[in-house]
């Protein structure tokens, strides 16, 4: 870690712009931590609400899918639009929209508009992100990407883990409810004000994008043909489809494992009061956090010594094992066995958040190295679908078989099931010469 800190320092000297993106980026995670634990407090956690596994699966549906739908085609403007511009129109519509949602649970909002609002602001922060990883390729040499996203997301895991943690410290601090949740939604828009600051410092178009092909064809077509661009350019780097079907793959298990997880910590075993409520979900975050953390340190060692494709697949079989030997006992354990299974499931949220932030950060080295400048937009907002509708469908399948304790072998089998199936298909895609379109 220490020579990990040690080369991060000479990347900043030798590339400027860095830092302020870097920061840009982080800022936005703490904000979007704060947002997404307030909200949690709000809808999940929270006393004055009720919520069954299909009324959480409607609500994931509702603030992830719209822009899953439309992120590819939105990506394509981040390959024609200045960055720079891009980066500061949504950082200033993020603020606005938290302002609206803290003041709307200041006043008792219901649900559905909750819902919108939430929607509109993960879609933008999800557009941020996309927009931020795009953008790195042209503030940092090729040769620094790895170890320079690897640094990112250690940091990015901890604010966001320190962001979660701040909500919840507020919601505590304020008495629970919507007004508790009110005030840690409003704080959580101090990373969007932070990314107004820091975009308006670029100066236009320093960060992209190249206008090569994108030059050759309007805006309005582009986005029009978003969705086959990104999944063409995808297709056309086994690598990068490697690592797609990998996070596609992670991403179904963390859904269920997610609706397990909430259901199974609104019922907090007897005598561990850390276990359940929005505590229990809090620590969850932060173990998960602990997990990417040190993906992020290893992830540099092992992709230049295993590659891309074969890091992909330790991930997936790291998840595997893990799926099979922590997560399956909540699903069996009776009476006294129950605490035991709760702390399993807490090395097993470690385990996954180290196995699929390995993965996450693979696909993002290949999609900035094999892709072209004019379609990396296109290919992280299509990256960004497939995160959140793997997501979204798994909660929405396992929501209809899960009893309401979030205790079921099935679910957690048909889990390990999937990342198995993933790791054939990988085997298979390994085999297919690249495709030239």
């Amino acid at each position: 870690m220490r020579q990990l800190l040690r080369d991060s320092r000479g990347i900043v000297r030798r590339n400027p712009r860095m830092p302020r993106l870097a920061v840009l980026r982080l800022a936005a995670q703490f904000g979007d931590g704060m947002y997404q634990a307030a909200l949690s407090g709000a809808i999940l956690f929270n006393p004055e609400r009720e919520t069954d596994p299909i009324a959480i699966a409607a609500g994931f549906a509702v603030l992830l899918l719209p822009y899953s739908v439309l992120g590819p085609y939105a990506g394509a403007l981040l390959d024609r639009w200045d960055r720079r511009n891009v980066l500061l129109v949504a950082s200033v519509a993020r603020a606005v929209l938290i302002g609206v949602a803290a003041i709307g649970l200041l006043f008792g909002i219901g649900e559905t508009p909750l819902l919108v609002l939430a929607l509109a602001t993960v879609g933008i922060s999800r557009f941020v992100l996309a927009g931020v990883s795009a953008a790195l390729p042209r503030v940092l040499e090729q040769r620094w990407l790895v170890p320079m996203n690897s640094v990112l997301a250690t940091v990015a895991s901890v604010c966001a883990g320190v962001g979660a943690a701040a909500s919840v410290a507020v919601i505590g601090l304020t008495g629970g409810g919507d007004v508790a949740s009110a005030v840690a939604v409003g704080l959580s828009g101090i990373g969007s004000l932070v990314g107004i600051v820091l975009a308006y410092g670029f100066h236009r178009h320093v960060l992209g994008p190249d206008h090569g092909s994108a030059g050759t064809e309007s805006t309005v077509h582009a986005i029009a043909v978003g969705l086959r661009t990104g999944a063409k350019a995808v297709w056309n780097s086994v690598q990068v489809t490697t690592a797609m079907i990998g996070i596609g793959a992670h991403r179904i298990v963390f859904g269920m494992n997610t609706l397990i997880m909430v259901l199974v910590l609104r019922q907090p075993a007897d005598g561990d009061e850390m276990s359940g409520g929005l505590v229990g979900f809090g620590v969850v975050i932060m173990v998960i956090a602990a997990g990417m953390l040190v993906a992020a340190i290893g992830a540099p060692i092992l992709i230049p010594r295993l590659g891309r494709p074969r890091t992909v697949l330790l991930g997936l079989t790291t998840a595997l094992i893990v799926q099979l030997i922590f997560v399956t006992p909540i699903a069996l354990a009776t009476g006294s066995a129950t605490d035991n299974a709760h702390r399993l499931l807490l090395v097993g949220a470690f385990g996954l958040g180290l196995a699929g932030q390995t993965i996450k950060l693979t696909g993002d080295a290949s999609m900035q190295i094999d892709i072209d400048d004019d379609q990396r937009g296109q290919v992280f907002a299509l990256q960004d679908t497939v995160f959140n509708i793997c997501f979204v469908v798994a909660i929405a399948v396992t929501a209809m078989v899960i009893p309401a304790d979030g205790r079921s072998i099935g679910v957690v089998l048909a889990g390990a099931g999937v990342y198995g199936l993933g790791i054939a298909a990988i085997a298979l895609n390994s085999r297919r010469a690249k495709v030239v379109c």
